[in-house]
């Protein structure tokens, strides 16, 4: 039976983040399809449903964090969104923003929004993941500030070694969709209709 949230959600990424064309990623990568997820994730109306799917997926792995958060910019809207709707239940979580490096004055922090971080425990979150570089920076960063982290769930695993990746720093990456999903039709075909968008 279809799930209305992933299935409202999935529409809206086809909608709005999926291209086709030729693209460079952060990887370094050349790829034909292109997830610009800020493009969805921002969006008030995929907001509750990215929160409610990500706290049913850490649910589904028995991951009960304190916190979820990932590296800026990618994560910061999801995690947002994750805060939010968990505040109706009864295991409300914060949001924290891992900064790509330390802030230059002040406390020179890695982690934002949470205090104090020794030992807090923790999910990494972000949109896209392709080999994981930005997602394996996040949790470095994150144990760096004394997280223990449970494991990590990104929005779309374009399934280019992000698992494999992680699995050599010893966490766990789940999903809540995989690109061939975003790719095709209900019939499971590949849908033509989308492409165009600039080269990015």
């Amino acid at each position: 039976m279809a799930h209305p949230d992933r299935e409202q959600l999935k529409a809206l990424l086809r909608q709005h983040s999926v291209r086709f064309g030729e693209f460079k990623l952060v990887s370094g990568q050349t790829s034909s399809v292109y997830v610009d997820a800020k493009l969805t994730t921002c969006k008030a109306a995929a907001m509750p449903l990215i929160g409610r799917l990500f706290l049913e997926k850490m649910a589904e792995r028995g991951w009960h964090p304190a916190a979820v958060g990932g590296l800026t910019l990618g994560a910061d809207p999801i995690g947002m969104a994750i805060a939010h709707e968990s505040a109706a239940t009864d295991r409300p979580l914060d949001a924290f923003v891992v900064r790509k490096e330390p802030k230059k004055h002040g406390t020179m922090k890695f982690v934002e929004g949470l205090a104090p971080t020794e030992g807090v425990a923790v999910v990494i979150i972000d949109d896209v993941c392709t080999t994981g570089g930005s997602t394996i920076t996040a949790i470095d960063n994150a144990r760096q500030a004394g997280m223990r982290v449970l494991g990590a769930v990104c929005l779309v695993d374009r399934q280019m070694g992000a698992a494999q990746n992680l699995a050599a720093q010893d966490c766990l990456l789940d999903c809540i969709f995989t690109l061939d999903e975003l790719k095709e039709q209900g019939d499971g075909q590949s849908d033509p209709a989308l492409t165009g968008a600039s080269r990015r």
